[in-house]
């Protein structure tokens, strides 16, 4: 089993703890890990891009000149897609880009992305985080204890208000709970900063 150094808010070095083998020390895989960042960043388009068909755009109710007997082209409409100001064949309409990936393939992305983490020595695990309230400067204090200068992702057992709001006037540094880590927010933070019962609740659910 992977072990780490258990370490306090100050930084120090209080202990080690053992990381589940199922969790956090498999061999990543590398095109499940791509799939699953897809998968999310699908989900995030908002898919609200739309342009006008030649029903929609406005004019063209009757026909521009006879059928026959002009020496021109015979036409329908001024608003068909060949004419300027004309509707648009083929174009985007609104839509959902998301997909899903299988249950299991979800669920060995999330433990590659751990493991990813643990081989790169860029886990922390902290023994507790608790503020007393809500302040950038002691968010910021911890961070520098723990030698932490790029981003950096917060996991929490459950949701601690006062450690969310110090965080988010940190630039790069993002808090989520336990239930919420995922792929793309692991892989996208340098550093994973986990509390020892976030570290507990994630093995509970994915061991």
């Amino acid at each position: 089993m992977p072990k780490v150094a258990l370490l306090n808010q100050t930084g120090s070095n209080v202990g080690e703890i053992e990381l589940n083998d199922s969790v956090f020390g498999i061999e990543p895989n590398q095109h499940v890990l791509f799939d699953a960042v897809i998968m999310q960043r699908a989900s995030l388009r908002q898919g609200t891009h739309k342009v006008k068909n030649r029903s929609e755009v406005a004019g063209g109710g009757r026909k521009p000149w006879r059928q026959k007997g002009t020496g021109r082209a015979r036409q329908g409409s001024i608003r068909s897609p060949q004419w300027r100001g004309g509707g648009v064949v083929f174009g985007p309409t609104p839509r959902s880009y998301a997909f899903k990936l299988p249950k299991k393939v979800r669920r060995l992305a999330i433990k590659s992305a751990l493991s990813t983490k643990v081989i790169d020595n860029n886990i922390v695990v902290l023994e507790d985080l608790a503020l007393n309230a809500p302040k950038t400067k002691e968010m910021a204090s911890v961070l520098k204890g723990l030698s932490v200068e790029k981003k950096a992702l917060i996991v929490t057992a459950d949701n601690n208000e006062n450690v969310a709001l110090s965080a988010r006037n940190i630039p790069g540094v993002t808090v989520v709970t336990a239930n919420g880590v995922n792929v793309l927010d692991v892989l996208n933070h340098e550093k994973l900063i986990m509390t020892k019962a976030a570290v507990q609740k994630v093995e509970e659910v994915l061991a």
